[in-house]
């Protein structure tokens, strides 16, 4: 049987050649084991942030500025959709930032082209190295060596509405046993009213319900993508966790256990049902359910990590990562200012701004009292997955995707084996052109 262990330890690689079109030579590499390498360093750094955690990334440069007087950490924020290839254009110019905070899932695009530092050494100094997101550090690992740090962190998790559970007589910790359980429990919030479903996902957003509906196959310890370094293909057809779970989404839309509108949710108002108290089970990250709502509302939600068909469990490991870019000129600096965002009292901090940590010992006794729905996915850091590869944004990104469309074709149109089979075929294609 393919083990978590063994699942987590399948990168994925490929050429990014049509990101670096005519580059044949990388920028150099900064030394990470000269003395004195991210202490006591001068001057400016220039860090460029996603626009989607851009405001995390202010507070945290104002207060890096205002720590010290040396240097000045100067923040450049750059829209998601047009991050990669702004990067790629900076290295191809061979004018780099100092530093960027990329999206976990892109990590991998640069670090097999030879375009970030190797930060093994440094990292492995840290006296909290262990602490780190594993499922962060993962994608930045290549070869055993190590090419960014985790920032922080946006987790997929269920959230189910605890006022509900009680009137419907659910128990969240039995619900989450299996698909089964699910449905029962599902079909029991169902009776409570015209007006009150049981669950509800994005199923016009090929992202977000990627986010929300990936992990309920990882937890079974399977994949949607198999195979080692730059052979990869799709695991659909033949693979019995993929079939449940569009089975299970198949019969929340047959049964009306779920809103109509969820054919359309581009995840525009993603949340808003739930928030308003009418969803019984919400799979989502801490942003959509706890971030966009009061503290009353808090009081009636508990989460649980999400589950596969005979349970298990796991959570989507999204967020960031911060790696120096080969040709940083001042890379002693970015350091000094990547060790300054992982210091807890700013991972303790990043609830505030909708996020999680990516230290499991910020899970202390303060953190637990001031951000109680935060600390699951510290206490249980080692189930966060994402899949290592350089075709993520393809296959489940994009909305004319082979993920997004057999979801629907599967779900909504109930032609599952066709969907099956269509997405095995469309998977296999993007994965071979992107190892071409």
């Amino acid at each position: 049987m393919l083990t978590r262990r063994k699942l987590l330890g399948l990168g994925a690689a490929a050429t990014t050649a049509g990101l670096f079109p005519g580059c044949s030579s990388v920028l150099p590499e900064p030394d990470v084991q000269a003395a004195g390498f991210g202490q006591d360093a001068t001057g400016t750094v220039q860090v460029w942030c996603r626009a989607a955690t851009q405001s995390g990334l202010t507070d945290l440069v104002k207060k890096f500025n205002a720590s010290q007087n040396r240097l000045t950490v100067e923040l450049t924020p750059v829209l998601d959709a047009q991050y990669v290839t702004k990067l790629a254009t900076a290295i191809r110019g061979r004018t780099v930032p100092d530093l960027v905070d990329v999206d976990d899932i892109n990590s991998m695009l640069f670090i097999y082209r030879d375009a970030f530092t190797d930060l093994t050494e440094p990292l492995a100094a840290l006296d909290f190295r262990d602490q780190l997101s594993p499922g962060h550090l993962r994608l930045a690992t290549k070869d055993e060596r190590v090419y960014g740090v985790p920032y922080l962190a946006d987790n997929s998790m269920f959230w189910f509405n605890t006022e509900l559970c009680d009137r419907a007589d659910v128990d969240p910790d039995e619900a989450v046993k299996s698909f089964g359980n699910l449905l029962d429990a599902a079909r029991k919030f169902r009776k409570l009213g015209d007006d009150i479903y049981a669950w509800s996902f994005p199923a016009n957003s090929p992202g977000a319900l990627g986010f929300v509906v990936q992990p309920m196959v990882w937890a079974a310890d399977t994949d949607l993508i198999q195979g080692p370094v730059g052979s990869q293909s799709g695991h659909i057809t033949g693979n019995d966790v993929v079939r449940q779970m569009l089975e299970l989404h198949r019969q929340l839309w047959v049964d009306g256990l779920v809103p109509r509108a969820n054919f359309s949710d581009d995840a525009s108002r993603w949340g808003s049902d739930f928030r308003a108290g009418k969803v019984g089970i919400f799979p989502s990250n801490y942003s959509v359910v706890v971030s966009a709502s009061d503290e009353a509302f808090h009081q009636k939600v508990t989460p649980r990590l999400l589950s596969g068909p005979d349970g298990g469990a796991a959570f989507f490991d999204g967020g960031d990562n911060m790696c120096i870019p080969r040709g940083a000129r001042n890379a002693s600096g970015a350091w000094e200012f990547v060790r300054f965002a992982l210091d807890l009292p700013q991972q303790i901090d990043l609830p505030a701004g909708g996020y999680t940590p990516v230290r499991s010992d910020a899970r202390t006794a303060e953190f637990a009292k001031r951000y109680p729905l935060a600390t699951l996915p510290l206490e249980r850091i080692q189930e966060g997955y994402a899949p290592t590869t350089l075709s993520y944004n393809l296959l489940y990104n994009q909305p004319d995707g082979p993920w997004l469309q057999m979801f629907r074709r599967a779900v909504f149109d109930g032609e599952l084996e066709a969907a099956m089979k269509e997405a095995q075929q469309n998977y296999d294609r993007i994965l071979r052109q992107g190892q071409a």
